[in-house]
């Protein structure tokens, strides 16, 4: 007897030494990756290189956009774009989404209670195991048990995984994370449609400006084709001349409808940023060669992680992967399940108000870990670190092309600055030389190639002019966006 209680004993023993170094087996997590823990990410320099006024904690950016932006039409464009821009619809959607989302994993770390109500009926073969018992079983007179046996329950249940290894708590805060990091994707929306509608309103007052230069070029151009037609009448200049003063009257014709399609699509790209059909664009282009860039202010590179909304929304969507590689680490770790019931059940529903004897109560708790084929286990905690990785390399990524955006961007528009200067310069001497061009012909001092020559080098440099204008005009909203300007 003695050694047969040992034997058992040392089985009982071995038995649950097994399921001991089993739970601790399942319980070894992989630990983070050390690209993780070894990463350093590339100094964010103090200030900006080959920036004027580099240093300087003034900051264009910080600029409201309605303080930014003067112009009273373009000011009433952004506000309409901003009520119903469809991307921009889209995104606070997704906001909705991920807020729904956390409240859902929430809801996760609280029991779930509900409530049931219950009836059945049930018949067993009177030749069965069951059926057979009853028919053995002597009952008093007067409280058999019916055939067929009816069931009637009513009560509430509650289940409950009891967070022990922060698994459900780390994976609202994942949800946390991402919802914030939705916000500042729309707030990166916001920012890059104020700046597409304000650069596509300058791309149309420059073509405003380029149709009113063709207009004028052609009226010059025509009275130019009636001179060289009545000094051919009086045998000063030949069918030669006419026919290549009337080919230049021709392209610079056919140069205006090419610029009324640009006009037309970039207008309706407008009307498209504004969520409507196509309309007209209201604008005032008469002044637009007299418009001044705004003196850009860059800041240092450091406020670049606060205002800009990319950047932020990286910088959670890392902090949200962090949180799911917890999770994924957790789920190695044995899960803890608690579950009640209380209520009341009877095969009659006289007897429901019975107490105590129709009372019904159970409470369970229960704990599982993973002992055998693990690999999907390990497969979602590699994916989860792998996105860590990922996310921590996007993050620097976004750091550094928002430093490079600004150092190109403001060096762009000082060099814009002082080829306008001499476009300009270049424009007026083209201008005086036309009339000089124009006299020397009349006296018949100069061919009619010298003069169509000259026609077509003030005709591009006063387009270059233009351009140059426009691209001003453009990079300085482009500073405005890469700054993080707009979206407050």
């Amino acid at each position: 007897k003695i050694l047969k209680t040992m034997n058992k004993y040392k089985i009982s023993t071995i038995g649950i030494l097994i399921v001991i170094c089993s739970t601790v087996w399942s319980c070894k997590a992989p630990a983070v990756s050390k690209e993780i823990e070894n990463h350093q990410s590339p100094k964010l320099p103090e200030n900006f290189t080959n920036i004027p006024n580099s240093g300087e904690t003034q900051n264009s950016g910080l600029t409201p956009w309605k303080q930014f932006f003067t112009d009273p039409n373009l000011v009433a464009l952004i506000d309409e774009s901003l009520k119903n821009n469809q991307e921009l619809m889209v995104t606070l959607q997704e906001i909705e989404i991920a807020k729904n989302e956390v409240m859902y994993k929430n809801g996760k770390l609280t029991p779930t209670v509900e409530g049931k109500l219950g009836a059945g009926v049930e018949k067993v073969g009177r030749y069965t195991s069951q059926g057979a018992g009853d028919a053995s079983t002597e009952i008093e007179p007067g409280k058999e048990m019916p055939d067929p046996l009816t069931d009637f329950m009513g009560g509430i249940t509650a289940n409950w995984e009891v967070d022990v290894w922060k698994k459900l708590r780390n994976a609202k805060e994942a949800s946390v994370a991402r919802y914030l990091s939705t916000v500042e994707g729309k707030n990166f929306v916001l920012t890059n449609l104020i700046a597409e509608v304000a650069s596509s309103y300058y791309e149309l007052l420059s073509l405003d400006s380029q149709l009113d230069m063709v207009h004028r070029n052609i009226a010059l151009q025509k009275e130019a084709l009636r001179i060289v037609k009545i000094q051919k009448d009086a045998a000063r200049e030949t069918e030669l001349a006419v026919k290549k003063f009337e080919a230049e009257l021709l392209k610079s014709e056919s140069e205006e409808f090419s610029i009324k399609q640009n006009m037309t699509e970039t207008e309706n790209r407008i009307n498209a940023l504004l969520g409507r059909y196509p309309q007209t664009i209201k604008r005032d282009g008469s002044s637009f060669m007299n418009l001044i860039p705004q003196t850009m202010y860059a800041g240092i590179p450091s406020q670049l992680l606060s205002n800009r909304p990319d950047i932020k929304q990286a910088e959670l969507e890392l902090k949200a992967t962090s949180f799911d590689v917890k999770v994924a680490q957790a789920e190695f770790y044995p899960s803890v399940n608690i579950s009640a019931t209380l209520g009341l059940q009877a095969f009659k529903p006289s007897y429901l108000i019975k107490m105590p004897e129709s009372i019904l109560y159970s409470l369970a708790g229960e704990m599982s870990a993973p002992l055998i084929n693990k690999s999907a286990i390990k497969a979602e905690f590699n994916t989860a670190n792998a996105h860590q990785i990922q996310a921590l390399y996007e993050y620097d990524k976004t750091i550094l092309n928002a430093y490079l955006e600004v150092t190109n961007q403001m060096s762009k528009i000082d060099n814009l600055d002082k080829s306008f200067g001499f476009k300009e310069k270049q424009a007026k001497a083209l201008s005086e030389s036309i009339e000089i061009a124009n006299q020397l012909f009349k006296n018949n001092r100069a061919d009619y190639m010298e003069v169509l020559m000259t026609q077509r080098d003030l005709i591009e440099a006063k387009q270059e002019l233009i351009e140059t204008k426009e691209k001003q005009l453009s990079t300085v909203v482009a500073i405005y966006k890469s700054l993080g300007g707009g979206w407050k």
